[in-house]
């Protein structure tokens, strides 16, 4: 196994207000190798977008990091001032958001935006830059790259648009990517493309990837490992195949027991009854237990850590090991 390259541990996210203070990430903790996939999925609110500002420092205020660590290549960087911590953002670390049109800059042609970004984190010349730029068109699949180089964000399709985005991300070469709902906006064959180019990309760059998605389907194709967010904690992780085939946690349960089946037709899809907690009202003991058809009394009363479940991990307390029985007193 190689050393992680991404380590967050036990990060806790916080949002005072005049109320008190809203505990939104808590005492999520999870690696990433290099070369390797990662894919956190959950509802909407679960956590997931918020892990992934909290990784590259562009926390919303009043937003902070109240406990915890995150470590890039074994240095700590939750606590670089801001400046620093944006010398890496680009250079050792690269974004994808949903939207390319909030990412790109309309008044720009790709290349300017492709060359300055390079030139800003890379010690090379103006032409060398635009040599570079060309090459990263070609290599994210945009067709006449060097034609096209001049042209502005508008006059791409959305597909290509989150193409050059993908370029943008990986131009300086950083180390890890954190692509939030990448696909979400593309349709189905597009979105295939997107993900055949992303796995690629992650295998023969040795870049780790931090997908962010609320499509299981999307994890499905992509990612090596999974982690489920529920209510901003790790429900389970664990590889893939596994987390889809058996799930340890009911959450993760009901989420695979929601996605329809090709092999059969059923009248109705299974659904998780209620919704997710609001950060002000998350329930004591296990966040899931009113939602859940296998809650007892302990999930009312304490709150599980990850523990083994399988080939995965899953804080439910249904995969707590049974109490060592005790020996009768002698008189």
């Amino acid at each position: 196994m190689s050393p992680p390259l991404l380590e967050v541990r036990d990060l806790v996210v916080e949002f005072p207000n005049r109320r008190g203070t809203l505990r939104a990430l808590d005492g999520v903790s999870f690696s990433i190798a290099p070369g390797e996939v990662l894919g956190m999925v959950g509802e909407s609110g679960a956590g997931k977008s918020l892990t992934g500002a909290a990784i590259i420092g562009l926390l919303a205020p009043p937003g902070r990091i109240a406990r915890g660590a995150i470590l890039l290549e074994g240095a700590r960087i939750d606590r670089l001032a801001p400046e620093a911590l944006r010398r890496i953002r680009g250079r050792r670390i690269g974004a994808i958001f949903q939207d390319p049109l909030t990412t790109l800059n309309p008044l720009y042609t790709i290349g300017r935006q492709l060359t300055e970004t390079i030139r800003t984190h890379l010690p090379l010349s103006a032409a060398e830059a635009r040599a570079q730029a060309i090459h990263w068109l070609d290599e994210v699949g945009i067709p006449a790259a060097a034609r096209r180089i001049d042209a502005y964000p508008h006059e791409f399709s959305g597909g290509q648009r989150q193409r050059v985005v993908i370029a943008l991300a990986l131009c300086a070469e950083p180390r890890l990517v954190i692509a939030d709902e990448p696909t979400t906006a593309l349709d189905v064959s597009i979105q295939a493309q997107i993900i055949a180019l992303l796995k690629r990309l992650a295998r023969e760059h040795t870049t780790a990837v931090l997908l962010i998605t609320h499509d299981m389907g999307v994890i499905a194709e992509t990612a090596d490992r999974v982690a489920v967010m529920y209510a901003g904690r790790i429900a389970e992780i664990g590889p893939v195949a596994q987390v889809i085939r058996s799930p340890g946690h009911p959450y993760t349960a009901g989420l695979m027991a929601s996605i329809p089946a090709l092999e059969h037709r059923v009248a109705r899809l299974a659904q998780i009854e209620g919704s997710m907690p609001r950060l002000d009202a998350i329930p004591p003991g296990c966040a899931f237990n009113p939602r859940c058809p296998r809650a007892f009394d302990r999930c009312h009363a304490e709150r599980p850590d990850l523990m083994p479940a399988g080939a995965t991990d899953a804080a439910c307390w249904l995969h707590a090991p049974a109490p060592a029985a005790t020996s009768p007193a002698h008189a």
